[in-house]
């Protein structure tokens, strides 16, 4: 990997499945590789837990209620920098296609190849490493330039920027 020796442990991982059997198996696999792992059995339990910050989620494309595609959609809308990779027992085309359209990282069939889905794993945090670092340094300057301003006018524009990164 680039930038720095990234280690599992420093990746935050989502992992999205209906199936809590699948769930806690893949969860542990993950865990014992030192990945940082949060875990949701459905879409509405997801968008609760996503109010941290997460580099990477991995989404079941079939679960009741909210699926992986819509689920995938709201969390790109609202976590710009999120990498998202799509893990399904039901592949087809159509729903890789889709899910492309939508933003996601990676498209995986279960059963899944461990060593397949870490180096996925590890390529979406190269990525998101890769996208979120020239906004970090250019907010980093923008907060330099204002912290030597008045600092009523440095509060204000410090919310308005933390509002942009919603």
């Amino acid at each position: 990997m680039t930038n720095a020796q990234s280690t599992p442990s420093q990746i935050k991982l989502l992992v999205v499945d209906d199936e809590v059997d699948f769930l806690n198996t893949l969860s542990q696999r993950l865990k014992s590789r030192d990945f940082q792992v949060t875990t949701a059995s459905n879409g509405n339990q997801a968008i609760q837990e996503a109010t941290g910050e997460f580099d990477v989620a991995i989404l079941d494309l079939k679960m009741p209620g909210m699926d992986g595609q819509e689920l995938l959609k709201i969390l790109k809308e609202n976590h710009k920098f999120l990498e998202i990779i799509m893990l399904t027992g039901y592949a087809s085309v159509e729903s890789a296609v889709e899910c492309t359209k939508l933003g996601a990282f990676g498209y995986l069939e279960k059963p899944y190849d461990l060593e397949k889905l870490m180096a996925v794993l590890r390529d979406a945090y190269e990525t998101r490493l890769k996208k979120k670092f020239p906004h970090d340094q250019k907010r980093m300057k923008e907060l330099d330039t204002l912290a030597t301003g008045d600092p009523m006018a440095a509060l204000r524009a410090m919310m308005r920027l933390d509002d942009l990164e919603k």
